[in-house]
């Protein structure tokens, strides 16, 4: 059975904060594993995690500059990671299996956003290799950990999804490069991968939610141009943000560590969320923020997903125990 793409009642909203959602709850001795933990939302989604008694670990591509951001945080410890490149991926894995740990919640919070044209591994479209693909291997090489518990998987993807559905005639870009229409791309597999691994994850309790954590200025818009900032509105020319809309990088954080944690979703699962809720399926405004696409939550079109991802990446350990 699966669950309706409609808000719940969360009792929270798009004001909540990370540290709001969980107040009151106890994750001691529960294992998170959060990619890109360190920087803007991931940072405070590691902070809170953290502050609720979890075991953080942060896997990133700049090991040395995790630390010295995460700092004193307890029980966070730092390895690792470039999701652009499996190799390192299934290097990082492999180190954490040999610990014989488990993993209670996996937060695929790294990413890139509208970045000049990269290529990567085997020519691959970097933002789907880096938000998708290696996101996608990171869960399957990390199964033996994941499924023994009935973990949550959140899959952190973006209003951005609505830019792009998947270009199954042109998923690298090889016609014609678009950085929006790629990152939109990129955020729609994110959706598709949650929809896709709730449902072959499910039997064993693992549950799986996309999230979009609401438009926050963090070091993401790194490779945007402070002109086309102030182009969309988002910053004036001194650098200030206008968007009345954007959020903190502590509420932005909230809605995957709801999605994480929250009792009210026990059961549920393969669904998109915002402002720490079930979203509403879009309407048809197409300047509107809010809501999921069709395209993002189509389990058709997330299963042809999971099969191009295993080709590419050569992997599928969550299919293979069903």
């Amino acid at each position: 059975m699966t669950t309706p793409q409609h808000k719940i009642g969360s009792g929270f909203d798009e004001h909540s904060t990370a540290a709001e959602v969980l107040r009151g709850v106890d994750l001691a001795g529960k294992v998170a594993v959060v990619t890109g933990g360190y920087s803007g939302i991931g940072l405070e989604t590691t902070r809170a995690l953290s502050g609720a008694g979890a075991q953080v670990v942060v896997p990133a591509r700049r090991p040395e500059a995790a630390r010295e951001a995460l700092g004193d945080l307890p029980r966070v410890e730092v390895d690792e990671l470039d999701l652009g490149d499996l190799d390192s991926v299934r290097g990082f894995a492999d180190r954490f299996l040999a610990a014989d740990r488990a993993i209670d919640i996996v937060i695929n919070n790294a990413g890139i956003m509208a970045c000049p044209e990269t290529r990567v591994g085997p020519g691959w479209e970097a933002q789907f290799a880096t938000n998708h693909l290696g996101h996608y291997a990171l869960v399957n090489r990390l199964w033996p950990a994941i499924a023994p518990g009935g973990a949550r998987v959140v899959a952190l993807s973006s209003a951005g999804h609505r830019r792009s559905g998947i270009r199954w005639d042109d998923v690298q870009f090889e016609r014609g490069y678009d950085k929006w229409a790629a990152y939109g791309q990129s955020k729609t597999a994110n959706a598709l991968f949650a929809v896709r691994l709730d449902e072959l994850g499910r039997d064993v309790g693992v549950r799986a939610f996309a999230v979009n954590p609401g438009g926050i200025l963090t070091p993401l818009q790194r490779h945007l141009p402070r002109e086309e900032m102030v182009e969309l509105g988002w910053i004036d020319e001194d650098g200030r943000p206008l968007n009345p809309g954007f959020k903190s990088p502590e509420q932005g954080a909230a809605t995957q560590v709801w999605a994480a944690t929250a009792e009210r979703l026990a059961g549920m699962g393969g669904v998109y969320c915002e402002d720490c809720d079930i979203a509403e399926p879009a309407g048809t405004d197409p300047n509107s923020i809010r809501g999921v696409r069709d395209w993002a939550v189509d389990p058709a079109q997330a299963e042809r997903l999971w099969r191009l991802s295993a080709d590419l990446t050569g992997v599928d350990a969550v299919a293979a125990h069903r």
